[in-house]
């Protein structure tokens, strides 16, 4: 029998890096388990879709994920927090950002992040 999947590699990564923001390439590949270099290209795809943002940190990356985006669907009516969460990711309750760290941050768009 053929091996398939109900969801895509993009949507696991995203799941991934739901998980766990601060996740390497390669850390999310194991995840997935797919390579590096195709978790790179689906973190290109995700980032110019607006679905993450990606910041750096020291030597690492840091990804948000704006959860209000819409999936990208025929109906169109489900957001990417909500897929998230049918996955099994619980959202964490929200820690307040340090005074040094809120002047640090690039705007990002409006709406729910994590």
């Amino acid at each position: 029998m053929t091996e398939f999947s109900f969801i895509t590699n993009h949507g696991l990564v995203l799941l991934a890096i739901a998980r766990r923001r601060h996740s390497t390439a390669r850390e999310l590949g194991d995840t997935v388990g797919i390579t590096e270099r195709a978790v790179h290209r689906i973190i290109g795809d995700l980032e110019q879709a607006g679905y993450i943002t990606r910041n750096r940190v020291g030597r690492q990356n840091e990804y948000r994920i704006h959860l209000d985006m819409p999936l990208r669907d025929e109906a169109g009516t489900a957001a990417v927090g909500e897929l998230l969460m049918v996955l099994g990711w619980k959202p964490r309750k929200p820690r307040r950002p340090r005074q040094a760290s809120v002047q640090k941050q690039e705007s990002v768009p409006a709406g729910r992040l994590i």
